[in-house]
């Protein structure tokens, strides 16, 4: 190798290294804060373009640097993209950082976002009816539990206020008219909250559940009181002269002439009464019960997905449709004899 040629390749060496050195100079000398901040600017002024161009300014760390500038601009730019519907570009933009740091929990969370947002609209729907389903139904057991004791206790209840409402004994007419009376005209969450909250003032507290169904038998025992006493009123005063002709007492008659005669009567105002109680029970999620409409919000106030309150309105639904199915068999059949 001559002179000529050695003399050349030192000066390539020193102008390399004069490039490396002034490249690391600039480098230095960037300041990402600044670029940050007016890509910020650029964005609330409606300038994407300008803010993705300024932010792409910010180049990888080197070896045992800062990444924090690196990641928190890729992440802009693709979170842009994103915004954009152009989800190949934002993909782009955060694989740049999972290919640096493949374990960075926020560009793989963006990512899994990201792919998930592609599926065709009907999968992600399945996949969040497949998701939601399991606590809905839980809270929808809970419904039914609560629905089944209330028209368990509150027809009894009803029954009873009817036949205290319409006897000759005025004190006990008194005691029934005044207990429709509070129970019709207050609403049925304030007393909800007496039971719960009110009464540990007293020395009396309760489980959420006995609460609950304390609160809505005696609220539908007062509405189905007098649903009962107008059908009982509505049987000709001659069914119990002649029930009385014959030798029964008036316990007699009640039991074997007149209340028989009613349930047609009463089955569809009292299928109505039930089929609003599906649904009121959705107030009990005040006392710290979690039934069908407090699941569906938890999971809507997580996830911020539509579909939680959907199949939580699905569900209802079906179980209104259940009942009024149940209850006109039950009407049909009280009033066979009509049809005969």
């Amino acid at each position: 190798m001559n002179d000529t040629m050695k003399y050349l390749i030192r000066r390539a060496a020193m102008a390399l290294l004069f490039l490396w050195l002034l490249a690391g100079t600039c480098l230095a000398g960037i300041d990402f804060e600044q670029i940050s901040r007016r890509a910020n600017d650029l964005m609330g002024q409606g300038d994407l373009p300008g803010a993705i161009a300024l932010f792409k300014t910010i180049p990888p760390p080197t070896a045992g640097g800062d990444a924090s500038a690196f990641v928190a601009s890729r992440m802009q730019i693709a979170r842009i993209y994103a915004s954009q519907d152009d989800l190949e570009k934002a993909l782009a933009a955060n694989q740049e950082i999972l290919s640096i740091y493949p374990d960075n929990s926020e560009a793989r969370n963006f990512a899994a976002a990201v792919k998930q947002q592609r599926q065709p609209h009907w999968l992600s729907v399945f996949n969040d009816c497949r998701r939601f389903l399991p606590s809905l139904l839980k809270g929808t057991c809970m419904t039914l539990l609560l629905v089944l004791c209330t028209m368990l206790v509150s027809p009894l209840g009803g029954l009873l206020v009817a036949l205290g409402r319409i006897s000759a004994f005025k004190p006990l007419s008194a005691l029934c008219w005044f207990v429709i009376w509070f129970f019709r005209g207050t609403p049925l969450l304030l007393q909800l909250f007496f039971i719960y909250y009110g009464l540990p003032a007293f020395g009396i507290t309760l489980p959420p559940l006995t609460a609950a169904v304390i609160g809505l038998g005696l609220n539908y025992s007062a509405y189905l009181g007098e649903i009962i006493r107008g059908a009982i009123q509505s049987i000709e005063q001659g069914q119990m002269e002649a029930a009385k002709a014959i030798g029964m007492t008036y316990g007699q008659a009640m039991r074997r002439v007149i209340i028989p005669q009613t349930y047609k009567r009463l089955m569809p105002p009292v299928g109505n009464e039930f089929i609003a109680l599906i649904k009121d029970t959705a107030l009990v999620s005040t006392i710290a019960m979690v039934e069908l409409m407090r699941s569906a919000d938890q999971l809507f106030n997580a996830y911020f997905n539509i579909t939680a309150l959907a199949l939580a309105a699905g569900i209802y639904l079906v179980l209104t449709s259940i009942f009024t199915f149940i209850f006109e068999k039950i009407e049909y059949r009280a009033g066979i004899y009509e049809h005969r």
